[in-house]
């Protein structure tokens, strides 16, 4: 590779790797970053331990191995129009899991992350939706366990999110003072009586709330959304972010968001690495670079399934359910200086159904190359974590308005023929190219296995999705959605609004002082300072844009 070369990938790639896609661009000349290793090669992931356990179960009263690599009997056929529905996607070896009613599976029994320890404030109870479940989340200050309650005050229903955690360390209904412990006992109610029944009131079942179960695993809050599943919570295991996330060779970022469309909206995005150079062009693709992603599906079953394409740069995709999709890159190139070199990037997302049309986005990436433009805490590493989210934010923006009218669409056609769009979706769509094998990939799980939808608690109100009645501003907004979720985006925000308010309060000082001194270069001096002053607050003031609303129109983008 010639120094040029050299030049040119990397300046893309450092464009590539600031995006929270679950699919690097395939902008790399002379290599397509959209492909990956061959269907000869394992997959580079394991199952969660008890995932692994309960299949290895089945497998055994079945005589199969489940996870079986797909072989295909000869050389694919030339593709012809319509024919990448599901039943091809469907076509595995006979190891390959069946639609038998024994691989049911149940959203409700497994973890979901939804938070990053990182952005979440220990001095307040955080409000949280999962599975159209209001739950909120607080940290015990005497134990330091995260905890999880229904978020409902047991006495008038009031939102425990509203509430504080007092003096003591409990967790205080800010409507009547009610107190709750970790636990969920309530200890504490102002206005009963010292003696009598309403002294033993606290001790009534009916005083507690719902507690959830909690995990802490690599700097993600785990929670399991049932409460009657302790005992198979705690035999199971979180998902787990692959080995090189801990390694030092390794620099990771990461980055979450809540999305206004819904979950099935979004696995189907992250699914899909063919969009990325049109719709995020010149943000971590070129339109001009597109080319064919001839993706093969390596197994598929109730708990996910896998894709690869060959070349290099080699990637590898699974999705592991209900909400877990992983992305490796291998790149296999050469250096003038350095000679041969293997790069290796993860971009891991989890994309967590908060209620219908809402879903949280976080993304773990790690690679082991260009650290010094990651955020870290090498004293080489200068790139703040908040600025990586400038660049995440674009790739969010570029989908968003795209997948708005999609679901809008979705949602009309559902509406006129009663059915499940999934098993609609290639009759409604036309997906004639094997760049979307992923895509009906997830689109067959979700209507063999998942029963066409995430299991809802409580009521469910399909018509009015976020996305068929919020304007493209609102579904923009990044303060709401993504600021103040963020530590990092929150403080610098905050930081630019008060140095802002600095400069133009010594702005106005150096103009007040402007016409005192007598001598003509102290004026000079004065009246610079004021433009300076004024020009960076200005600076500021349009830097801030960037935590609050960006517009963004595809057609701008030459």
């Amino acid at each position: 590779m010639s120094c040029h070369e050299f030049a040119q990938l990397a300046s893309l790639l450092m464009a590539v790797l600031f995006s929270h896609s679950l699919a690097p661009s395939a902008s790399l000349p002379p290599f397509n970053f959209l492909t990956t290793y061959s269907s000869k090669s394992p997959p580079a992931f394991s199952l969660p331990l008890s995932r692994s356990r309960s299949l290895n179960q089945k497998s055994r009263r079945r005589s199969l191995t489940i996870l079986s690599v797909a072989t295909p009997s000869s050389p694919p056929a030339p593709i012809e129009e319509g024919s990448l529905e599901f039943t091809e996607l469907e076509a595995t070896s006979s190891a390959s899991l069946s639609s038998s009613s024994s691989d049911t599976f149940s959203w409700r029994d497994h973890w979901y992350p939804v938070s990053l320890i990182e952005d979440l404030d220990p001095r307040m109870p955080t409000p949280f939706q999962l599975l159209n479940r209001e739950i909120v989340l607080w940290k015990d200050p005497k134990s330091g366990d995260w905890v999880a309650f229904d978020d409902r005050c047991p006495h008038r229903l009031a939102p425990l999110s509203e509430g504080r955690i007092d003096e003591i360390g409990y967790l205080q209904c800010s409507y009547h003072g009610w107190s709750f412990d970790r636990k969920g006992s309530c200890v504490r109610i102002p206005q009963a009586q010292a003696e009598g029944p309403e002294a033993r009131a606290v001790q009534s079942p009916k005083a507690c709330v719902t507690r959830l179960p909690t995990k802490v695993s690599q700097g993600l809050l785990f929670v399991w959304p049932d409460e009657h599943g302790w005992e198979k919570a705690m035999a199971s295991e979180a998902p787990r972010l692959p080995v090189d996330f801990e390694s030092p060779d390794f620099s990771t970022v990461t980055i979450q968001r809540d999305l206004y469309y819904g979950y099935d909206t979004l696995m189907e995005n992250v699914s899909d690495p063919s969009h990325i150079d049109f719709a995020h062009h010149k943000v971590t693709g070129r339109r001009d670079r597109a080319k064919p992603l001839p993706f093969k599906l390596e197994y598929s079953g109730a708990l996910g399934f896998a894709g690869a394409d060959s070349g290099n740069p080699r990637i590898s995709a699974k999705f592991v359910a209900p909400c877990y999709y992983i992305n490796k890159i291998e790149i296999d190139t050469k250096l003038p200086i350095f000679g041969d070199q293997k790069w290796v990037i993860w971009i891991c997302s989890f994309n967590i159904p908060m209620g219908p049309g809402k879903t949280r986005s976080i993304v773990c990436s790690a690679r082991n190359f260009f650290r010094f433009t990651m955020p870290g805490p090498a004293w080489w590493q200068f790139v703040p974590r908040w600025h990586e989210h400038w660049t995440s934010n674009k790739v969010y923006d570029g989908d968003m308005i795209v997948l708005q009218g999609q679901e809008k669409i979705f949602l009309s056609k559902s509406m006129e023929a009663s059915v499940d769009i999934n098993q609609q979706y290639s009759q409604i769509t036309f997906t004639p190219t094997q760049a979307d094998r992923l895509v009906l990939a997830f689109r067959n799980w979700l209507r063999r296995y998942g029963n066409g939808r995430p299991d809802w608690f409580g009521f469910v109100n399909q018509q009015s999705l976020p996305s068929t009645v919020l304007s493209k501003r609102e579904m923009l907004n990044r303060y709401e959605q993504h600021t103040l979720k963020c530590s990092s985006c929150k403080g610098a925000y905050d930081g630019f609004r008060n140095g802002q308010r600095l400069l133009i309060a010594a702005a106005v000082i150096f103009c007040v002082c402007v016409g005192i001194p007598s001598e003509i270069q102290l004026r000079l001096l004065l009246a610079g300072s004021t433009l300076v002053t004024a020009a960076l607050a200005y600076l500021l003031h349009e830097l801030q844009k960037n935590f609050v609303f960006v517009d963004y129109v595809h057609s701008e983008i030459d």
